[in-house]
């Protein structure tokens, strides 16, 4: 496999796709969350060394083109995009990986693909898909635990208005994103901003999740997951998380919690992501 390129593919109703390929090693697909061009991920914090990292670029998102159905932007629908880039790259079976909203279409493909994961990676996920819901008060309680940071007031109100239904002041609560809100998080997060609102819109429209019959099809999934949750991410809180082994009682769960990582651990702490992945990515 060549590495550092980006390549192409159509998908089944005839959009041009782009993934990404950099690394070496066993293929990683990664699923980006937003949607949001997928560069965001980069190469997941040197993963790269370890992995060759397989990160398309959703639909509307990145270099793919934006469909001529709109109703294609939907979550359970992007499934075929996966499965059509798994045939192009030639792999019987995969390791996958789906950070934020991804992990949504990462735990629909494996739900409709089991045979064809070899191991999946839940990275600060989103859990719709499933249907595990975040209470406002837990996110609360979670902030409070930066009441120390000097940006903390103006993003905390911020997060209050928008729990209770008065604000929707979402780029003031951005610091909360990430364990350090210094100015590599500040640069990450003004480059990682979705620039499709139709396809982040789409991603979630009705019909996109069936929670009842994702999770009953996960229940007969047997391939290895890791779940990795941030300490401090209040968009998918260690609590969250930890509902979700239930939902995949024959698989073996690796939980773990990083110490001080928002909701881009690799940015964070990025040799204790490698190790954790790494380590996981190793068993057999």
């Amino acid at each position: 496999m060549t590495h550092d390129r980006r390549d192409f593919l159509t998908a089944p109703d005839g959009t041009r796709l782009a993934h990404r390929v950099t690394g070496s090693g066993d293929p990683l697909l990664c699923i980006p969350g937003g949607p949001a061009d997928s560069a965001y991920l980069g190469d997941l914090g040197g993963l790269s060394a370890h992995r060759t990292l397989v990160v398309p670029d959703l639909r509307g998102t990145g270099a793919s083109a934006r469909p001529a159905d709109r109703a294609t932007y939907r979550c359970d629908r992007l499934v075929d995009d996966i499965e059509a880039l798994r045939t192009h790259l030639g792999l019987d079976r995969v390791d996958l990986l789906g950070h934020s909203a991804g992990a949504n279409l990462a735990l629909q493909y494996a739900a409709r693909h089991p045979h064809r994961v070899a191991r999946l990676v839940l990275v600060t996920p989103g859990l719709r898909a499933i249907g595990v819901d975040v209470p406002a008060g837990a996110r609360l309680a979670l902030a409070r635990r930066r009441a120390h940071e000097p940006w903390f007031p103006a993003a905390f109100a911020a997060l209050e208005a928008i729990n209770d239904g008065t604000g929707s002041d979402w780029e003031a609560v951005a610091p909360f994103r990430y364990g350090r809100w210094d100015e590599a998080a500040r640069r990450h997060h003004a480059a990682g901003r979705p620039d499709n609102m139709e396809a982040v819109a789409g991603f979630g429209a009705e019909g996109a999740f069936t929670p009842a019959a994702t999770r009953a099809a996960l229940a007969g999934f047997t391939s290895p997951v890791l779940l990795l949750a941030g300490e401090l991410d209040l968009n998918s809180p260690p609590s969250a998380v930890a509902a979700c082994p239930p939902f995949m009682p024959a698989a073996p769960v690796t939980f773990t919690v990083q110490p001080g990582a928002g909701h881009y651990p690799w940015l964070d702490d990025t040799e204790a992501f490698k190790a954790s992945l790494s380590a996981f990515l190793a068993t057999e």
